[in-house]
């Protein structure tokens, strides 16, 4: 019964497999006729629309952007009649970039000498933070005592304020300038320290264990091991102090007194000139972000793509 069973499931199975291979076997000689060829004109004009839909959208939503924003200050300005409008400032701004270096007086001197003051004053201040910052944070990061021994003195004054600092300065330095630069330095170790020092302690236990193995002296460890893995870590600590000393020193210079952007700004304010303000604003904005961008560019030419987040 069996026996028979199987004869015909045979029999009827054969015609089933051999109709479903023909099937198959139709449908691949079909498939590449319907697939038209991809030909260079075709390739070409792919890639031109993908170049297109890139270039829209690095382009067109930015310009939105600004449009937007440009609308909503028209519209302030339509409400308040101190305010000035986007066609007075733009008007202001070409009278003042015309010139934007002159001195007629300590007191008196164009937007371009009170931007490179302010600019002096960070570079001093952030290289003495760097100067710093960074080999502590390798210290840190590579002894665990120092870790132990420092943690909770950064836990306890990184969240100060760095304009509650500012009056530290002026009683030790009796000077404006050096207690700007003060406030500055210490807005700006702490990013230093703690980046460097998470990075150090991150790199991966196989390559020191290498390193021990070798018998490679501490210096070796630093330079060949340390080093290239903590970068990342130092180059975004670098970014980070760098915005917030920026930040920092427009605020105390309005305190300060003296030649810098921050005490212009609070200057045009005590004359009541709105428009300068908002020049100063803008002007402060394009200056952080160059600055920004030049950081950017250096960790790309250093480190992976990750900087980019």
């Amino acid at each position: 019964m069996s026996a028979v069973m199987e004869n015909i499931m045979g029999d009827n199975a054969k015609p089933a497999g051999n109709s479903q291979v023909a099937a198959v076997a139709a449908a691949s000689q079909a498939q590449p006729a319907s697939v038209a060829p991809a030909t260079p004109t075709r390739v070409r004009s792919a890639r031109k629309r993908l170049a297109a839909g890139g270039l829209f959208m690095r382009v067109v939503p930015p310009v939105l952007g600004v449009a937007l924003l440009v609308l909503v200050w028209q519209i302030i300005a339509m409400k308040t009649a101190s305010f000035p409008t986007p066609w007075v400032t733009l008007k202001e701004a070409g009278v003042m970039f015309s010139d934007p270096f002159y001195r007629n007086s300590p007191n008196d001197q164009g937007i371009g000498w009170n931007v490179l003051a302010s600019l002096q004053r960070v570079g001093m201040g952030f290289g003495l933070a760097a100067l710093v910052g960074i080999p502590l944070g390798f210290a840190i990061g590579r002894v665990e005592f120092l870790s132990r021994m420092f943690g909770p003195i950064i836990s306890l004054l990184r969240p100060v304020s760095p304009l509650a600092w500012l009056p530290i300065g002026l009683l030790v330095f009796k000077s404006a300038n050096p207690a700007a630069i003060w406030s500055i330095f210490i807005c700006s170790i702490w990013p230093m320290i703690i980046n460097t020092a998470v990075g150090v302690q991150r790199v991966p236990q196989d390559y020191m264990n290498v390193a021990r193995v070798l018998n490679l002296s501490e210096w070796k460890v630093l330079t060949k091991i340390l080093f290239p893995s903590v970068l990342p870590y130092m180059l975004t600590g670098v970014r980070l102090s760098i915005g917030t000393a920026w930040l920092v020193i427009v605020a105390a210079e309005m305190l300060t007194g003296g030649v810098g952007i921050g005490f212009w700004v609070w200057d045009e304010w005590n004359n009541l000139n709105v428009p300068h303000i908002i020049i100063a604003i803008v002007v402060i904005g394009v200056v952080g972000l160059v600055l920004e961008q030049l950081l950017v560019a250096l960790a790309k030419a250093f480190t992976y793509e990750q900087v980019n987040n």
